[in-house]
């Protein structure tokens, strides 16, 4: 493992004990074996390296929204809905925990949001990307025509934040196949206001 990958991993461990707004860049360091100035050569920032750390660690949510556009018209919609809900809620699962004392601290908050300005990125964009995703389906006319398709991602999206935060918040540690009922429940309340035909 390299410098770089050493730096990423020993971030998730101390902002996953302490919280990002806790987490000094020296802790993190001084966890990876490192000094500050070498975390400096591979990283501008905490918020910098915060980022690494969602990309990194949590990959395989962040390849499926970034894929929705190429599984237009593949599968069913349904399929796809389940899969996005399934792997939200576990990234949303990871990142709440981390994330949630970002709010403690306007400053770091501010620093935060113009980082992922300057990246064209940010939280909106997972909505953004699963709104598109539908409205290519119902150009196909695999959704319903008068579907509200950004009310539909924020709804299968929030859902799960909000299931996310209630566990984080109430302690509890549920197995992401533990979760599979209530991502079907979602995608089945939703699909009539979705499918062109009953189902």
């Amino acid at each position: 493992m390299g410098t770089r990958e050493r730096i990423v991993e020993a971030a998730e461990r101390v902002v996953r004990e302490r919280g990002l707004a806790r987490t000094t860049t020296k802790e993190i360091a001084r966890a990876a074996g490192y000094s500050e100035g070498t975390l400096y050569k591979h990283f501008e920032s905490k918020e910098d390296l915060f980022l690494a750390v969602l990309a990194e660690r949590f990959p395989s949510f962040v390849v499926l929204v970034e894929d929705l556009p190429a599984r237009v018209g593949r599968g069913t919609v349904r399929e796809t809905l389940q899969e996005v809900a399934n792997n939200a809620l576990a990234y949303y699962g990871e990142i709440v925990p981390m994330a949630a004392s970002i709010f403690s601290e306007p400053a770091l908050l501010a620093r935060h949001r113009e980082g992922l300005r300057k990246r064209g990125a940010g939280p909106q964009m997972i909505n953004e990307t699963l709104t598109s995703y539908l409205e290519a389906e119902k150009r196909l006319g695999r959704v319903r025509e008068n579907a509200d398709c950004e009310a539909a991602a924020a709804m299968v999206l929030g859902a799960c934040y909000q299931r996310a935060f209630f566990r984080s918040y109430l302690g509890e540690d549920v197995p992401a196949e533990g979760e599979e009922g209530f991502v079907e429940s979602i995608v089945q309340t939703l699909m009539p206001s979705l499918s062109p035909t009953d189902e």
